[in-house]
């Protein structure tokens, strides 16, 4: 089957034929419906992920349908359609009991120390697979376990209240513009910040409030008060995110776009105002079913900036670099 391959580190990858998986105890293989490109992939390229081995197949966000049944497997059979955490966890440990599979201290990651999802047909532990209710599209089916069940977990943690105001930069990012369906699905009203005018509009088609601009604080006091800001971008808006928050408030910070630049970070303004800084990444069983079902009630509706084959990853890559695109970018092998 076809493959995009990493080969080393910092070596890039290439597109280029492999072995059929085959499902071992507890395994299964699903054939690639959807995968989804993601920035994270350009931090792994970059050599930021210091787990990986290679040669790796790149990609970390699936949905499939079981093809192969290994030995072991139950609640699974050939043709049920599916999605993966971005992780297995080992489901034996206390963290996985306990449904905090992502604490797991023998979590192995895709695209990491397993093989990914940028291929044809991929193999997955059936410790990290959730079934996708009937009627759910693939492209929504796709964006959870890496942004809509992620964006509910960290909803989740920050403890988000019905009628609270959330609000999310980077609003029309293919994480931001899902975030605000999510916090919208789960009660918030939301505030989307974008640093685009053009993209105004769209985001507005789903926040109950856009701003545009770089500095956003000010114009978001005057709407509420911020009770939760999710922090899609990092220090380019981290000052700002904290500046917009009430007394009590939370930052659900996910995104990280230079991982190498330090942040000056005033404990004082944090201790006086009482505010919860959340460092978030990943999700469980229990945030990929709750972002599918609020997904399967309509609830969610994902927005696609484009889609591209195997072959053509580099137009991929060139469109996830694109600052006029909105939404995520797909694979469809």
């Amino acid at each position: 089957m076809k493959a995009v391959v990493v080969t080393g580190h910092k070596q890039g990858y290439k597109v280029q034929d492999i072995p059929d998986p085959k499902p071992d105890k507890g395994e299964v293989v699903i054939r690639v419906d959807k995968a989804a490109l993601c920035y994270r992939d350009t931090l792994q390229l970059k050599g930021f992920y210091p787990r990986m081995r290679y040669p790796v197949v790149l990609g970390h966000e699936v949905v499939g349908t079981i093809e192969q049944v290994g030995d072991g497997v139950t609640g699974f059979k050939e043709g049920d359609k599916v999605i993966s955490l971005l992780y297995a966890p080992d489901g034996e440990c206390e963290y996985c009991k306990a449904g905090e599979e992502a604490y797991c201290h023998h979590r192995l990651g895709y695209s990491e120390e397993l093989d990914g999802f940028f291929a044809e047909k991929a193999k997955l532990k059936v410790t990290s697979v959730i079934k996708v209710p009937q009627g759910t599209s693939d492209d929504g089916a796709v964006l959870v376990p890496c942004v809509t069940g992620m964006i509910y977990r960290g909803l989740t943690r920050a403890k988000i209240k019905k009628g609270e105001t959330v609000l999310v930069t980077g609003a029309s990012g293919g994480v931001g513009i899902h975030a605000i369906q999510v916090a919208k699905g789960l009660g918030a009203k939301v505030i989307g910040v974008t640093t685009s005018p053009d993209k105004a509009d769209i985001v507005g088609k789903y926040a109950d409030h856009v701003i545009v601009g770089k500095e956003f604080s000010s114009e978001a006091k005057k709407i509420s008060d911020v009770h939760i800001v999710i922090d899609t971008v990092g220090t380019p808006t981290l000052e700002e995110s904290l500046k917009s928050l009430w007394m009590g408030g939370r930052i659900v910070q996910i995104g990280n776009v230079d991982p190498a630049a330090p942040f000056n970070l005033k404990l004082g303004y944090v201790i006086l105002k009482d505010i919860e800084l959340i460092g978030h990444a990943s999700a469980t069983k229990k945030d990929a079913e709750g972002a599918l079902k609020l997904t399967a009630e309509g609830k969610i509706n994902p927005v696609i900036a484009g889609t591209v084959n195997l072959e053509d990853i580099d137009k991929g890559y060139e469109l996830l670099k694109d600052k006029s695109k909105i939404g995520k970018v797909l694979l469809k092998p």
